[in-house]
């Protein structure tokens, strides 16, 4: 594999082109032959560090732009890409895929766009198949998903918008608002708005638990939520009528292509900013450093719930004022991932499962119970994880209920900062459970839940001999 200077060449190529210069006009400023600059950028020759200061000075570059945070992603995204079994017979290697993450990034977007367009292709065909009985075709999008893209711009701020903060902070400056009667303050914010509010019994609203009439301009939040959850709705509805000109701004972001989108990606949001209301920036930062970061005290002082607490630790990441950096995951029963965002460096799987021995899995055998877990992926990289289950309902003896795990996660090293790790041996050689992002992509042959073979490696089968799984060979 080539050493990372020499794949810079397709970076600065591609920047030399944004700023409108030749070859032979940046290598002139740059006081090197234009064959010289040619060959580095088709990284046939290394990059000595003066020579990329001088670029660096030369085209006006942040050096972010040469080591882009998100390259990591799309070589994790790249490598579940060409795990898929479609790939079996090419022989890709893991520095073929940094090399064209890095070298060429235009491509390895393209790629990632046309696999992710193959795979919704061929949901939505199973799904035609499934319903060509019925007719039910509504909803089948065979080009794009709205969760994906509303999930990659959430990735790609960090999951940290700093004008929906300044809003929230304005809210709370000008509405005079008071923690303890929060929600006369927020109502009184929403009346200056000529919005009336109004709690409803549970048959008026229909099974909806809020609704908001725009002709008529009234809120109406359903009588089986608790506080918190009505200054949730509250705040979310003022977030929708105050930063409408903040969010459309976001929503005008290349990465949405879809209508869908656009509206998945308008309520998540006002979501945001409702948290953002309910748990101020600085208040809520000095409690969680204060408290390491014990969520469950610190859904009892800010009245929100389990998950809202872990989603909005998940946004402190202003700069100077930086929380732990958290991964945080949402699954259900069946093991569907329906949230996801990662500051830790964890890479999450995206178009395949995720590893059985994650312990947010495990926290459905201990309903309503926070279990931890030392984790190590393949790479090396060691994790430390809380999870625990969150039952939802509409109230009610005969409302349904569902379940759903959330973990929280870290790096190891900043573990001891979390009241969690309180008396767990984060050093010992058997603490940690060592784990992968999905089977497809991880190496490990001695799991015992292992459900596909990995990439990495030829599937060998001996008919004769069983291993502790039927993908694992037994020890020589």
């Amino acid at each position: 594999m080539r050493d990372e200077p020499t794949l810079l060449g397709g970076k600065i190529r591609a920047l030399r082109r944004l700023k409108g210069l030749t070859q032979a006009q940046l290598a002139e400023r740059l006081a090197i032959s234009a064959s010289y600059l040619n060959l580095i950028e088709h990284n046939r020759r290394s990059l000595p560090a003066p020579l990329l200061i001088r670029i660096v000075e030369v085209l006006d570059l942040d050096l972010k732009a040469l080591y882009p945070a998100g390259q990591a992603r799309t070589v994790a995204d790249l490598m579940e890409v060409f795990g898929d079994p479609v790939f079996e017979e090419h022989d890709i290697t893991n520095a073929d895929v940094r090399e064209v993450a890095s070298g060429s990034p235009t491509v390895a977007r393209a790629v990632l766009t046309l696999y992710r367009a193959y795979r919704n292709a061929r949901a939505a065909s199973e799904a035609l198949a499934a319903t060509l009985t019925d007719g039910a075709l509504e909803g089948i999008d065979a080009s794009h998903l709205p969760t994906e893209e509303v999930s990659d711009l959430i990735q790609r701020h960090l999951n940290h918008f700093p004008d929906l903060e300044a809003g929230a902070e304005e809210v709370w400056r000008d509405g005079h608002l008071d923690q303890e009667n929060l929600y006369g303050g927020l109502v009184a914010c929403l009346e200056r708005r000529g919005v009336t509010v109004g709690v409803m019994r549970t048959a008026q609203m229909e099974g909806a638990v809020r609704r908001y009439d725009p002709e008529r301009r009234v809120l109406s939040l359903s009588e089986v939520l608790r506080r918190g959850s009505r200054n949730f709705a509250l705040a979310y509805q003022l977030g929708v009528l105050s930063q409408e000109a903040v969010i459309e701004r976001h929503l005008g972001d290349p990465l949405l292509t879809s209508d869908a989108s656009r509206a998945l990606a308008r309520v998540a949001l006002a979501n945001y900013f409702a948290g953002a209301v309910l748990m101020p920036y600085a208040p809520l930062l000095a409690a969680a450093r204060s408290e390491r970061y014990d969520i469950e005290l610190l859904g009892h002082r800010f009245r929100t719930s389990y998950e809202q607490t872990c989603h909005r630790l998940t946004t402190l990441r202003r700069p100077g004022a930086e929380s732990v950096p958290f991964h945080m995951v949402r699954v259900d029963i069946a093991g569907n991932i329906s949230k996801r965002f990662s500051a830790s460096g964890l890479r999450f799987a995206r178009f395949s499962g995720a590893c059985p021995r994650w312990n947010v899995f495990e926290a459905f055998t201990t309903p309503g119970l926070i279990r931890t877990q030392l984790s190590r992926l393949p790479d090396g990289s060691t994790y430390f994880w809380i999870a625990r289950t969150v039952t939802r309902d509409k109230g009610g003896f005969h409302a349904p209920r569902s379940v759903v795990a959330i973990a929280m996660g870290c790096e190891a090293a900043r573990a001891k900062e979390l009241v969690y790790a309180d008396g767990v041996n984060l050093t010992g050689p058997g603490a940690v459970v060592p784990v992968g992002i999905t089977c497809r992509l991880c190496d490990r042959m001695d799991c015992e839940q292992r459900a596909f073979p990995p990439l990495q490696r030829a599937l060998s089968v001996n008919p004769h001999v069983r291993g502790v799984s039927f993908y694992a060979p037994p020890r020589a």
